[in-house]
């Protein structure tokens, strides 16, 4: 008879602005992580989504409908999608319902792309804050569009709201930069990537505004906005490909070092990793997988080496 399904769940709340990639993420991480032999729940609580391309678990369309709610209260998309929200942090009941047989799988929260639900409206915040009460640990995993790094303006813009979303959401945090895979196609970038995703002295950014007539009157208030950025010195980035295995593979090592997974005993991580994930260190599989040979039977085996040389 199996054991219990462990009390401590964890999972990532996947978040982001519309069309920075969110359900192809979920899509993609849920095929890696059955791959490495996870048992993965996805569940969807974005209202406005139609057509999933992933197995969903849980639903919350089944307790609300952006549609309905834009009919019978006379709202647009963005106050329909709110309500939702409030709608669904008054009815966590039906949730935890939904969750409780889960217990055991690894969680994607495919979340609404709603910008203010992660800035400053409190529901998605509460939800999160409430699921820690049901020691159901979450990373926030916040997907921006690569393309933002071509424009010196947009960039700004993102990390500001990059900011604002760590210090609002109230998680551990993983920034993404995704459609690594097209990010040529948006134009050449004035730096290298690791000036984007290390977040480097931003004051070459501001060089840059200046060459524009329009910002350049601006210059003062973009001084200050790159100031408070790299004055709470939290924001960098991890680029994503989807498409790319080892670019996964990078993100869920930052994601199970923010939640805590690697610490866990599910995959019996060793010593060395727990310690090398402490210190800052990169979280080697390699050390994960020679545990893993000892500890899971050979079935078990072939799906986690089959995983690792896809």
């Amino acid at each position: 008879m199996a054991g219990a399904a462990p009390a401590t769940a964890f999972g990532q709340a996947v978040i982001g602005p519309p069309g920075s990639g969110k359900t192809t993420y979920c899509l993609g991480m849920s095929e890696f992580l059955r791959a490495l032999g996870r048992r993965v729940a996805v569940v969807n609580l974005d209202p406005a989504n139609e057509g999933l391309p992933y197995e969903c678990a849980v639903d919350v369309g089944e307790l609300v409908g952006l549609g309905d709610v834009m009919d019978a209260l006379q709202l647009g998309p963005n106050g329909g999608l709110l309500y939702c929200m409030e709608y669904l942090e008054a009815n966590l009941d039906w949730l935890r319902a939904k969750l409780d047989p889960l217990r055991g799988h690894y969680f994607l929260f495919d979340c609404p792309g709603q910008v203010e639900l992660c800035t400053h409206h409190g529901a998605l915040r509460s939800i999160f804050s409430q699921m820690a009460q049901w020691d159901l640990r979450l990373t926030a995993v916040h997907l921006v569009d690569s393309h933002y790094c071509t424009d010196p303006a947009k960039f700004i813009s993102v990390l500001c709201t990059s900011l604002a979303t760590m210090l609002h959401v109230e998680l551990p945090h993983v920034n993404l930069l995704s459609k690594m895979d097209i990010i040529e196609h948006y134009g050449k970038l004035a730096f290298n990537l690791d000036y984007y995703t290390e977040v480097l002295d931003l004051s070459y950014l501001l060089d840059h505004l200046a060459s524009d007539p329009f910002f350049r009157h601006y210059r003062q208030l973009n001084e200050k906005l790159v100031q408070l950025i790299e004055d709470y010195s939290l924001v960098s980035f991890i680029p994503l490909n989807i498409q790319d295995k080892e670019s996964i593979q990078r993100v869920l090592q930052a994601v199970d070092k923010a939640n805590g997974y690697c610490f866990g005993v599910q995959e019996q991580r060793s010593l060395e990793a727990m310690m090398s994930a402490a210190m800052g260190a990169d979280f080697h599989f390699s050390s994960t997988l020679g545990l893993q040979e000892k500890y899971l039977a050979p079935s078990e085996q072939s799906v986690e080496q089959e995983a690792m040389q896809l």
